[in-house]
């Protein structure tokens, strides 16, 4: 087992044991037992009460933070030429197609969401190995298939994130930085939580939200009490 260094220590002696903290009490903590010298980043984990290797219990969608991620998105426009002007207007980093694809091709995957429109796909198909494991590939379910380029880019720019629930049925989201308010990490944790809570699937039996915890880059996590939120 890796040992504890000091600030780590010191991190874990202000979260009490055994307690479940309001979700407004662990926003305002997790700035207090964030310990890096960086601007680390407030994710929070939602185990959830579903089997995901059943289709009707996969959970997957997408939230509009309120306050933003505190992150600069780069967003990449993969666009026919007669939509590039309203893709940049929006705010994308770069636009353009084929020569965007080929850098792909060629292993070049520096963005963080690629938004694109539903006539591109087939073109996209095949860079599929290279974008699937990145979480790069667009898709019409998290608006990033569209016609309208700009309202997506725009969307993306402005704290628009996807979730899924992995294999162990949790849902890990990056929700802001530790440099925000406890408000403004409230207010984006509850807007996550509150979206999980309206797509329960109707196949999924028992307790829906099983367990969250809110923790920044290398803290430890902050247990939150589910049936408060």
């Amino acid at each position: 087992m890796a040992k504890l260094t000091k600030k780590h220590k010191e991190a874990l002696a202000k979260i009490e044991t055994n307690k479940l903290y309001s979700l407004q009490e662990a926003s305002s903590l997790v700035k207090e037992v964030s310990y890096v010298k960086f601007d680390a980043s407030v994710d929070v984990a939602v185990r959830l009460g579903v089997d995901p290797r059943k289709a009707n219990q996969m959970v997957r969608g997408v939230v509009t933070l309120p306050h933003g991620t505190g992150k600069d998105v780069k967003v990449l426009a993969l666009v026919t030429p007669d939509k590039e002007a309203e893709a940049k207007e929006a705010g994308a980093d770069y636009v353009g197609l084929d020569e965007y694809l080929q850098k792909i091709k060629e292993g070049w995957t520096d963005v963080d969401v690629i938004v694109t429109m539903p006539s591109v796909m087939g073109k996209l198909g095949p860079l599929g190995r290279i974008l699937g494991p990145r979480g790069l590939m667009p898709n019409p379910k998290t608006g990033t298939v569209t016609m309208d380029v700009a309202k997506a880019v725009a969307e993306v720019k402005a704290g628009k994130i996807d979730f899924r629930v992995d294999k162990t049925g949790i849902v890990h989201a990056a929700i802001g930085k530790s440099s925000f308010t406890p408000e403004q990490i409230f207010g984006n944790a509850q807007e996550l939580i509150q979206t999980l809570i309206k797509m329960k699937p109707t196949a999924a039996k028992g307790t829906y939200i099983k367990s969250i915890f809110v923790s920044s880059t290398m803290s430890p996590g902050i247990p939150v009490d589910p049936k408060a939120v």
